[in-house]
């Protein structure tokens, strides 16, 4: 299943090789996906806002058509700065220099590490429903760490979750889209294959526990690097999260971003945490007003 009128291109970026969808026109616009999922999730969201931008639709490393190379003993092939240095290198492959971004889940995480370890590419900035891996780990909390459980699971050692994973690949994801959607029924039964297609290998679910080990270990010593000096994302921002999700339980985004972001400007979204998928109409307008120049979001 693809995104249809979409140019399909396989670029070799960082030593992997990355599946990308494009369409449009004017400034670029960076999409990026989260777990366990694939450039896909932008299916609402992308085409329309290919009508005003220039808009590319990864697979980060690991996930759907993209490589999904082995974690390695520290797991640095999937900490956030390795991914976004991807990014980085796709966008000038396809001659984009300076870039609008925006990420969902795991691809908020790469886009915020690449906005604060390259500043100078990234023009505006919108992350959906995360706050930052330091926040999670820790102020998260005993409540937090039941609705985010997947983040203690994952990061066990090779091969537990890789081999219970493995054994029901489809009932994990049917399970986890359950869990934090309002509304289960917007990722139905073929989104859910096509998500298989890429995660459902043993090079799938390792890859994806290799993210959550990453960020674990070499991400949160980035993002407490980045807080001890007083390193912040200094672009206009537009933090979005789902307020029946579980960061909107659990946190107050703007006041959590503060160590890493200068002025945290965002909204909570009726929905649960795939915001692109449940609430496709609004998400499309709150990021064509931000990335056109509008709102109130102050660099």
């Amino acid at each position: 299943m693809s995104l249809p009128g979409f140019e399909y291109r396989r670029v070799r970026v960082n030593g992997v090789t990355v599946n990308a969808a494009l369409k449009g026109r004017g400034e670029p616009l960076l999409l990026l996906h989260g777990y366990p999922q694939t450039h896909h999730m932008w299916r609402f969201v992308a085409p329309a806002l290919a009508e005003h931008f220039a808009v590319v639709c990864p697979d980060l490393r690991g996930y759907g058509a993209s490589d999904k190379p082995d974690g390695g003993v520290d797991h640095a092939a999937y900490s956030k700065r390795t991914l976004a240095r991807d990014m980085l290198e796709l966008m000038a492959a396809l001659g984009h220099e300076r870039f609008l971004l925006a990420g969902h889940d795991r691809g908020g995480r790469v886009a915020y590490r690449l906005a604060l370890d390259h500043p100078q590419a990234v023009k505006r900035i919108s992350l959906l429903d995360i706050v930052s891996t330091k926040a999670v780990y820790e102020h998260g909390g005993m409540a937090l760490a039941s609705a985010y459980f997947h983040w203690y699971f994952l990061v066990q050692p090779r091969p537990l979750p890789e081999s219970l994973i493995g054994a029901e690949p489809r009932l994990w994801l049917n399970s986890f889209f359950r869990r934090l959607t309002a509304d289960s029924a917007v990722i139905g039964a073929a989104d859910v294959e096509e998500y298989l297609r890429g995660f459902g290998t043993p090079q799938g679910v390792h890859a994806s526990c290799e993210d959550y080990r990453a960020g674990a270990t070499l991400d949160l010593a980035c993002d407490r690097a980045d807080v001890a000096a007083g390193h912040r994302i200094l672009c206009p921002n537009l933090l979005l999260w789902g307020a029946r999700g579980v960061v909107g339980r659990h946190f107050k985004p703007l006041d959590t971003w503060r160590d890493l972001i200068e002025k945290p400007h965002g909204e909570a979204v009726d929905c649960g945490h795939f915001i692109p998928e449940e609430k496709p109409l609004e998400t499309v307008h709150l990021l064509k007003e931000f990335f056109t120049g509008g709102g109130t979001a102050q660099a």
